[in-house]
């Protein structure tokens, strides 16, 4: 296969991953039934589009770092988080609609594209995370300025005062350079209050260990909705959200968690019992605007989803 076949491989994986997230009708998140006011179906869709030329340049990337015709400190993953969050601005006005995937995908991209493939363009998964972390540890302190850019250009809310180097701060991008601090060094500063930041620092202990797993272990006997829909629900009860944390609280977050497991324990979308109370967790979230949207948990699940498209998953 050629460099320009496997990028695309990995770009399109990666796209897939996004879609089938957001088609799953999961609680208190964007879905085909449901929404929020101005961030519809619709947006993620024109997302998921817009955010494929990024994808497949971050894999191409990765792929001449592996030829080395490219050092790993210039691959630039901020720079490619940037780039993807101004195209996915430009062909769409939900708002921000998948910046946490964005920053998730973009060095799955990169290490998938390091990563020797088998046959069917399967990747062999240990490299693969060994990779991840490699990635993210070469990052420099421009990475962490076109990181605070991306920011900038998709606005998400629920950002709140961080400890140091507030990414609402204008005076932090400055200090980034002048202080030389990465991006791999700034996550670690947020990780203890955004876990899509953890999931850099700590080598995607979520998506690889815990989501992951549970995705394909449901898929053998589940429908692909159902699966989706309980891999959410399992990372939520194991995982207080921490978008929901930093708008409302940690207690309230912990709330949402026990909901989420009430419900799997009733059993999911897959009896009645299990159905009526997803309807009455919904409900209850939605009630509160986009204040108890999971959406660090969607991020998570799309990352799950990711890699069970890279391994050749096919719905």
């Amino acid at each position: 296969m050629s460099n320009e076949e496997k990028s695309q491989h990995i770009s399109k994986c990666l796209e897939l991953a996004i879609l089938l997230e957001v088609s799953a009708e999961k609680p208190g998140n964007v879905n085909f039934t449901s929404g929020f006011e101005g961030t519809r179906r619709e947006h993620f869709l024109a997302s998921a589009v817009a955010a494929g030329p990024s994808f497949q340049e971050a894999a191409y990337r990765g792929i001449s770092v592996a030829e080395n015709k490219l050092c790993i400190s210039e691959v630039g993953l901020g720079q490619l988080i940037k780039t993807c969050a101004i195209d996915v601005n430009a062909w769409q006005k939900g708002g921000n609609t998948i910046l946490g995937i964005i920053m998730l995908f973009v060095p799955i991209a990169v290490a998938a594209g390091m990563t020797p493939t088998k046959k069917n363009y399967q990747l062999d998964f240990s490299f693969l995370r060994k990779n991840i972390d490699l990635a993210v540890k070469s990052t420099t302190a421009l990475d962490s300025v076109h990181l605070y850019e991306a920011v900038d250009i998709a606005s998400p809310s629920g950002l709140n005062d961080a400890p140091d180097l507030d990414v609402t701060d204008p005076r932090s991008k400055e200090r980034l350079i002048k202080e030389n601090v990465n991006l791999y060094e700034v996550f670690k500063i947020a990780s203890g209050y955004d876990d899509v930041c953890s999931e850099w620092v700590h080598n995607y202990p979520v998506t690889f260990d815990l989501a992951y797993p549970y995705l394909m272990e449901q898929l053998k006997s589940k429908p692909l909705n159902t699966t989706i829909i309980h891999t959410f629900l399992k990372i939520l009860s194991e995982r207080p959200d921490t978008f929901i944390s930093r708008k409302v609280g940690k207690e309230k977050a912990q709330e949402v968690s026990l909901d989420a497991k009430a419900v799997l324990e009733l059993g999911g979308i897959e009896t009645a019992k299990g159905k009526k109370s997803l309807r009455q967790f919904d409900r209850k979230l939605r009630l509160s605007g986009n204040k108890c949207n999971p959406g660090t948990t969607a991020d998570l699940t799309a990352a799950a989803l990711a890699l069970c498209t890279l391994s050749g998953y096919r719905p």
